[in-house]
């Protein structure tokens, strides 16, 4: 039942990731795996990112589906999530003042939009950006077709499983470890 709820709040937060406030503003920090938080780095990108995406949550054998519009414009971070028939559930700006939230849609027991913006930024943003980020003995390995999140023990904590597209890495796949859940992300348009 723990690990349902936990499918259910961490797909509406990769849809949603909003705070129970409207218009609220956030600490741009998240949590890597319990007890560990980190600073996300800076919304800047060196390219511009537009992507529509469906993400489909796994957790315990059960699935939940949200889409995704994701903005990035070398400034600024945007993601707005919308219920499977189209309905805006919320809005999230990461800018240089920190994390906005815009919630149309009150949904209860929702992490915070930071965890969201993490698994986002952990796939797309160059290594370069989260190495001096992550805690003393934690690394970030890219590969081929996968980035991987390693602890300070040398466990793995997140892998992102990517493949190519028009020659760009593209995510298909975020496993977080540490919370126990899979989500699939269908890449629907966009690209840029």
């Amino acid at each position: 039942m723990i690990k349902a709820k936990w499918l259910l709040i961490m797909l509406t937060i990769l849809l949603a990731g909003c705070a129970s406030r409207p218009d609220s503003s956030t600490q741009a920090q998240a949590w890597l795996k319990p007890g560990v938080r980190v600073s996300l780095p800076a919304p800047r990108l060196n390219e511009k990112l537009d992507q529509q995406q469906l993400l489909t949550g796994t957790v315990d054998g059960k699935q939940q589906s949200l889409w995704v519009l994701l903005n990035a414009n070398g400034q600024t971070l945007q993601l707005a999530g919308l219920s499977p028939l189209g309905i805006r559930l919320f809005k999230v700006l990461y800018d240089g003042s920190g994390i906005h939230t815009e919630q149309a849609i009150k949904i209860a027991h929702l992490p915070p939009a930071n965890q969201v913006l993490a698994d986002i930024m952990l796939s797309y943003w160059p290594i370069n950006r989260w190495q001096p980020l992550l805690p003393a003995g934690w690394k970030l390995v890219d590969q081929d077709t996968t980035r991987t999140l390693f602890d300070e023990s040398g466990q793995v904590v997140t892998q992102i499983d990517y493949v190519s597209e028009n020659g760009k890495r593209q995510p298909v796949a975020i496993t977080q470890h540490a919370f126990h859940y899979h989500i699939a992300i269908q890449n629907m348009g966009g690209g840029e």
